[in-house]
This record gives C-alpha cells, structure tokens and sequence, in this order.
C-alpha cells in the first residue's frame, strides 16, 4: 500500500493544482452566481464524479499494462512523466491571460450536476492528465496497483469536493472579485507558471529517481 511519504506529496501538490483558478473552479463559481449555493455544491459535485470516473478509467487501463509487466508499466510511466515536462514547460512559456468565466445557461441542481459531470468526463485533456498524473505515485512493489490507484483517486476526490464546497460557501461576491481583485487578477495570470513547476517537478522525479 501507499507509503506515508508518497502520500503526503500527492496531497501536497494536489493541492497546489486546486489553488489555481483553472476551469473547473470557474465553473463552479458560475453555477454559484447563477444558481445560488445548492447549483455551485452540485456542479463541484459533478466534477469530482467526472474526475473518478477519469481514475476508474485509468486503474483498469494501467492496471492491465502493469500485469502484462512491469517493464510496459515503467514505459508507460516514463511517457506520463515526458507529457508532464512538456505540458510545465508550455504552461511556463505561454504568455499570461485574463480569467475566463465559462457561458453556461442557468439551470437546476440536478442539470448543474450532470452537465459538470460530462464536461468533466468528456474533456480529453483531463484524461490524459489522469493517465500520466497517477502513475508517478504508482509503487508496484508496494501491492496492488488497483488498490492504489483507487485510494489516490479517492483522495482526488474527496479533496476536490471540500475545496469546490469551500469556494461555494465564501462566493457571495467571488463573481466580481475575479475581474476586479488584482490580487486575484494576478494569480489567475500567472497560474500557468506555477502548475507548469509542478508539472515539471513531478517529471523531473521520475527522471531522476533511483531505479
């Protein structure tokens, strides 16, 4: 099973990704705005379902390859790691752009629910994210890899719901704040640069850690 160490650095940069205002974040803060806190709640929800689905996805599929061997498992690794580098150094190199607040039509809880889940589940980019993300935390010596990539999912998730549910309960005027605070005006900006760090630190590990 997952060690203490391994554990701890999962949680510590998933965090990191879910403090920049990506599109899942200003997703939910529309569905907030337009439908008050129940639309928000349940469009955070949606996403953290399409995210598990992503994870589901990718255990069977990773699974698979790390019982055919480990070799085509640590090949496929080292792949995820090369797409990490190449998505931090683009993320770094891309000029700084304004936040975008999504065009979605107003709708209930349960249509605010299921479209987050599908946009979620049919992004291509989030499942190749998946695909090369969890590997890195991937220890074939450890147990099962199922076990594992179920637990990091599950981490995954659970996360995203309390951080998508905080951002909710503190979004009265959050809408606004995200054209006219400078400060967030800033970190939006310059988001790209700090999850392309991460993106190329969790690539940088792989390439250099002890075989």
């Amino acid at each position: 099973m997952l060690d203490f160490p391994t554990l701890t650095t999962y949680i510590l940069v998933v965090l990191g990704l879910f403090l920049i205002p990506g599109p899942a974040v200003l997703l939910t803060i529309t569905r907030t705005v337009q439908n008050g806190r129940k639309g928000g709640i349940m469009a955070g929800l949606g996403i953290a379902t399409g995210d598990f689905l992503h994870t589901l996805f990718a255990t069977v599929g990773l699974s698979a390859i790390l019982m055919t061997s480990a070799l085509a498992f640590n090949v496929v690794k080292f792949a995820g790691a090369a797409y990490l580098l190449y998505l931090g150094i683009r993320a770094i190199l891309s000029k700084p752009s304004e936040p975008q607040m999504p065009k979605v039509e107003s709708a209930g809880s349960l249509k605010s629910y299921a479209s987050a889940t599908v946009a979620e589940l049919l992004n291509p980019k989030t499942a190749l994210f998946f695909l090369a993300f969890l590997p890195q935390f991937i220890h074939h010596e450890r147990g099962e890899a199922v076990g594992q990539f179920l637990v990091l999912g599950l981490i995954f998730v659970i996360l995203s719901i309390l951080y998508t549910t905080a951002i909710v309960l503190s979004v009265s005027s959050l809408g606004k704040m995200v054209k006219r605070s400078p400060w967030i005006r800033c970190l939006s900006r310059w988001s790209g640069k700090f999850v392309g760090a991460i993106y190329i630190g969790l690539g940088l590990k792989v390439a250099f850690q002890r075989q």
